[in-house]
């Protein structure tokens, strides 16, 4: 099953086939959202499903049809494309995709961020520096090959030292158990169970990095400004759900089971990983987590990487290519090409009670 991390470079080349157009600025009733298969993203399905996604847009009178991919790369190219308004996203592939594209793109929703579900794995050594001559297995251009880039800042390595192999996500626990691969950086559910195979050992995860890969819930900006109610519907539906998936009740075990089977697991599995997952259930901690000087530091990592790997646009001369926008109007890069923008406009309602 494809998930949130498998961006590949080709989707690049893909979108400037099209002729990109994005979704009419209008107020308009009818809004269309993507999302993909993720421990994080789970609740806008069951949303959609137990009829907290009808609650809202009834309170708003509009229509809302969330639709899920399964191939996470495409639900971002049909976003991109103006298909639908909104898409569940990473903040790294939100600037290097649709913003980069030229998609003017708002994190409505900070659902949550990876606190240990990413990972870097050693064969045979429990030391991070013991990668320096190795292969290393994982999706190239991902998260996970920015989590190598900050694993390795951190030991005073570089790519250099190494050589990545790029190696497709459902290949992963079956590549480790052959003997010429001994170090992989994937993610859950993939890493719980490769975590189990001899001589396994974690080096370096996303709880070394905290709050740097984030999962998103974006909107187009013009769609966003035109129909704020739409954006108000999406913290509604969110804050709601994120309380019963939270929840020590009857009713908060079966939604757990319900989006572990959707999920491709149990209660039990989805549970362990929303234990390595920093859940904004409550929007007053999104609010700050946004509004910090943090954010600022993560998305300037971000966009570094992304630039270094070419990912910001071939004609990109600097990291500052795409302005990126953040609460109270700072922009970090082009303020002439302000494409990805971080907001607590509707998050902020929700923890005032206004929504």
């Amino acid at each position: 099953m494809s998930t949130r991390r498998s961006v590949l470079v080709a989707t690049l080349a893909a979108l400037s086939a099209f002729a990109l157009s994005p979704a009419q600025a209008q107020t308009k009733t009818d809004f269309k959202v993507a999302w993909s298969i993720y421990v994080g993203w789970m609740p806008w399905g069951y949303a959609a499903d137990h009829g907290i996604v009808q609650k809202w847009a009834d309170r708003y009178g509009i229509t809302i049809e969330v639709t899920q991919f399964n191939d996470y790369v495409e639900s971002i190219n049909q976003y991109t494309v103006g298909a639908y308004d909104a898409v569940t996203l990473t903040n790294m592939d939100g600037l290097s995709i649709p913003a980069e594209g030229g998609v003017d793109t708002t994190a409505v929703i900070v659902g949550d961020f990876s606190a240990g579900n990413d990972a870097v794995i050693l064969k045979d050594s429990d030391n991070l520096a013991d990668i320096a001559g190795r292969n290393v297995n994982l999706v190239e251009f991902s998260v996970s090959h920015y989590l190598l880039a900050r694993a390795l800042e951190s030991v005073g390595l570089s790519e250099r030292d190494l050589k990545v192999v790029n190696t497709a996500d459902p290949d992963m626990v079956g590549a480790f158990q052959t003997p010429d691969v001994t170090a992989m950086v994937t993610w859950n559910p993939m890493v719980s169970e490769i975590l189990t195979l001899p001589g396994a050992n974690n080096v370096f995860d996303s709880s070394d990095i905290p709050g740097e890969i984030i999962d998103l819930m974006v909107a187009n900006t013009a769609v966003l400004a035109d129909n704020p109610d739409f954006g108000k519907a999406l913290a509604g539906i969110w804050y709601e759900t994120a309380a019963l998936l939270t929840a020590d009740t009857a009713e908060g075990a079966a939604a757990r089971a319900a989006m572990g089977a959707a999920s491709g697991t149990d209660q039990a599995g989805y549970e362990a990983q929303l234990t390595a997952t920093r859940l904004f259930d409550q929007p007053a901690d999104a609010v700050a987590f946004v509004t910090s000087p943090a954010l600022e530091t993560t998305m300037d990592h971000v966009r570094t990487f992304l630039f270094d790997k070419g990912l910001l646009g071939a004609g990109g001369s600097s990291p500052d290519a795409v302005g990126i926008e953040f609460p109270g109007g700072t922009v970090m890069g082009d303020a002439g090409n302000v494409a990805f923008r971080f907001t607590d406009t509707y998050m902020k309602l929700a923890a005032d009670g206004a929504l």
